[in-house]
């Protein structure tokens, strides 16, 4: 089981890697990831498929919306990691 703030970790980690200009010290959870930072839909797909690695789940393309913001992120992880 993992906690909100483990699971943000690995997001902001991921974000890190895929687009290193973002400031993810000072990202507002409830915003788009693309309205904060140069994240376009080759780096939203791989920030998908990274997280899928990483958290061990499967998410569908279908649920790829909910992972838009850190706050949705977390609360869709959350319920796959722990139903």
């Amino acid at each position: 089981m993992l906690t909100d703030d483990q699971i943000k970790k690995v997001a902001l980690g991921i974000i890190g890697e895929i687009a290193p200009e973002a400031d993810i010290e000072n990202l507002d959870p409830a915003l788009r990831f693309r309205d904060q930072f140069d994240f376009d839909s080759v780096d939203f797909m791989n920030f998908a498929v990274a997280l899928q690695e990483q958290l061990r789940v499967d998410i569908p393309e279908a649920d790829y919306p909910q992972l838009a913001t850190l706050k949705g992120c977390i609360a869709y992880l959350k319920s796959k990691i722990d139903p």
